[in-house]
């Protein structure tokens, strides 16, 4: 079997088989650490810039070796991008032998038995759901995979969604009259003999929890595991390693009960009337907080007299719920499982109401019309960290952005990989030449409401300047709904604004315009990539520290200042520094493109932390003017057009 070094060689296989395939010395040197880990069963950490060419550098190895191998990628578009485009290119060239699978979680799966049950009770649902379930129906005789997915015609968060796929509660398992045919089984399956499975990190998680009660089975046992884009994984992490229950689960639950009872049980009426009575006290429940959404500190919350109230008549519903449908065991298959779920809920329900234990942030969330209640761990790396040395696997994090400066403690802590070889490799982009950082003289504190002010007229000045796409990237969307609502004003290009339809159709309308202007929050700071002239600049209003406010960072400052250990240093600054690094490589995707970064802070400058955030940023040209800025933004133009058949480009794309 041919050693990685060879296939990456100008001679290699690669080169003789993918169009457009050019080696570079950082995707040999990833490939090469990666190559040694899976041998010697060890931890690797691999920092790979944007450039880099990371997804060849992790696929080659683990294609051309003898372990069973899982890749775990953090969104599911990045994990579809993964095997349907870049796993193929290589497999046929490197392992044509190999098989592949894709996984995802139970929710992705159209389930049978749940589509037969939400026809058979289609007059119940409103007009808009019925339409959505004939699409479905029509969907489910075509589909062989089962993956939701496919439905091109629903949007992504389609209401009829959670009436035709299963969760963990709602699943009757090997009980399903529909198993034999159950797509989530059969996917599994197909999981479980082949050499690669294409996996998410919620996936990843949610079996590894699962595991560690003795039930996880979903992702099969594997030699080695390779996380992309893996600075998302401590706050994943910390999701599935905590509790949560909320609102919209436990309507679910009442409304699959009077449902029952006007189908299956007619003669237990007591059913229907314990349903409307746990719907009605989590509409007081609800009730019982600010109607705008919003996150808080449970703890706290949880002392407020009509919040105690609330929760009382929530218990005081589960309570009875669960009494009735205890008396009705037997009766029906479906009836049983909803009382092992309102078994569960309720103990979970009692866990999330005492908030004395220590070692956890208790908070909530709520929606417009929902409210969760969350138990999650200060710390993931005592179980991560110790899941991994027990385990005799190869395991391998890369991302873009996983150092600050030239550290990787502050991920590597995290997660508790102690024994982790580190390795960090530098974009082969020409920053100096292709991009240029900007930091505005005279700008007002970014608290001051002067700054507003300076924000649309930097934006206008912009935009005006920018013969190409525009990005303003915010910390708030207060601030991005006010600048977006002024800055219209003031321009005739195509205004694209988060929230008003999907990311997906946003992104497609500001490539397709050339010139557009999209203003985004959190969600466009990282797995966003466009290249050449669609996206020339990139204006960020502020140094993105998480807010105060922020119920799990506040405790893991109060954690950080009982430990004696400074929080600043230690929790806030890390996370912004990241959150920067991936907002910044929004900008140069390509060794074509370039551009300017503009960054609205004064804080980068005359605050000594400053230098932290600057040394962990790509080596751009550096300037205070904003007029010096604008004349480079006007007069470096993109002189060759990038060449879409350089796949080893293309494999940088990690839009989410």
């Amino acid at each position: 079997m041919a050693a990685v070094e060879d296939v990456f060689s100008p001679t290699g296989l690669l080169s003789k088989t993918i169009q457009g395939f050019h080696p570079r010395q950082a995707q040999v040197d990833m490939a090469t650490a990666i190559e040694l880990s899976l041998k010697k069963n060890t931890q690797l950490v691999v920092e790979a810039e944007t450039g880099t060419g990371k997804t060849f550098a992790y696929l080659s190895p683990v294609l051309l070796s003898k372990k069973k191998a899982i890749i775990s990628t953090g969104t599911k578009n990045l994990q579809e991008q993964l095997f349907h485009r870049d796993l193929p290119a290589l497999r046929d060239a490197l392992a044509p032998e190999k098989q592949v699978a894709l996984l995802k979680g139970r929710a992705n799966y159209l389930c049978t038995h749940r589509l037969q049950q939400a026809v058979s009770h289609s007059g119940e649902l409103s007009k808009d759901l019925q339409q959505q379930l004939v699409q479905v129906k029509q969907w489910a005789v075509r589909t062989r995979s089962g993956d939701v997915g496919e439905l091109n015609v629903l949007q992504e968060d389609a209401a009829v969604l959670p009436h035709v796929t299963s969760t963990v509660e709602n699943c009757l398992g090997r009980d399903c009259p529909d198993y034999d045919q159950c797509h989530l089984v059969k996917a599994r399956k197909s999981a479980l003999e082949a050499d690669i499975v294409v996996v998410n990190h919620h996936l990843f998680f949610a079996d590894m929890a699962l595991k560690d009660v003795g039930f996880g089975e979903l992702i099969p046992a594997a030699g080695a595991v390779v996380f992309d884009e893996a600075h998302q994984l401590p706050d994943i992490a910390s999701q599935y390693f905590g509790e949560a229950v909320s609102s919209r689960q436990l309507h679910e639950l009442a409304q699959e009960i009077k449902l029952l009872y006007l189908t299956e049980v007619k003669d237990l009426r007591q059913l229907d009337s314990v349903g409307d009575k746990l719907i009605s006290s989590l509409r007081d429940w609800r009730l019982a907080f600010p109607t705008d959404p919003q996150r808080g500190n449970w703890r706290e919350w949880s002392q407020h007299e009509p919040v105690i109230a609330a929760a009382a008549r929530v218990t005081e519903s589960l309570e009875l719920l669960q009494q009735v449908l205890k008396s009705a065991l037997g009766r029906h298959q479906d009836l049983d499982q909803a009382y092992e779920r309102c078994v569960l809920f309720m103990q979970k329900w009692e866990q999330l109401l005492s908030t004395d234990r220590t070692g956890f942030s208790f908070w909530f969330e709520t929606t417009a019309r929902q409210i969760t209640l969350h138990q999650t761990p200060l710390s993931v790396a005592d179980k991560f960290g110790g899941y991994v040395r027990a385990s005799e696997m190869s395991w391998v994090f890369t991302s873009a952005t996983l150092a600050i400066g030239e550290s990787f403690n502050h991920f590597t802590e995290q997660l508790g990989l102690q024994d982790a070889q580190t390795l960090r490799l530098a974009s082969p982009f020409n920053f100096s030449s292709q991009a240029m950082l900007c930091m505005p003289r005279f700008l007002p504190q970014p608290h001051e409401r002067e700054m507003e002010a300076a924000l649309l007229d930097i934006a206008r000045q912009v935009v005006d300047a920018n013969p190409g796409g525009t990005f303003l990237l915010f910390t708030s969307h207060r601030m991005l709904q006010r600048i977006a609502q002024q800055l219209e004003a003031f321009t005739d290009r195509l205004i694209l604004t988060q929230g008003s339809t999907s990311k997906r159709e946003l992104l497609d309308a500001f490539v397709n315009d050339g010139k557009a202007v999209l203003l985004g929050t959190s969600s466009f700071w990282e797995g966003v990539d466009v290249r050449g002239d669609a996206l020339r600049c990139v204006v960020i209003d502020k140094l993105p520290f998480a807010s105060p406010d922020d119920p799990l960072l506040q405790a893991r400052v109060e954690d950080c200042r009982l430990r004696g250990v400074e929080p600043f240093t230690k929790v806030q600054l890390p996370q912004a520094v990241i959150a920067l690094k991936q907002g910044a490589g929004r900008l140069i995707r390509d060794r074509h493109d370039s551009g300017v970064l503009i960054v609205c802070d004064n804080r980068l400058v005359n605050k000594g932390y400053g230098k932290t955030f600057l040394a962990s940023l790509p080596p751009m040209q550096r300037t205070r003017s904003l007029e010096q800025a604008l004349e480079f933004l006007k007069n470096t133009h993109i002189t060759e057009a990038t060449d879409v058949t350089d796949i080893t480009d293309i494999t940088e794309n990690t839009e989410a």
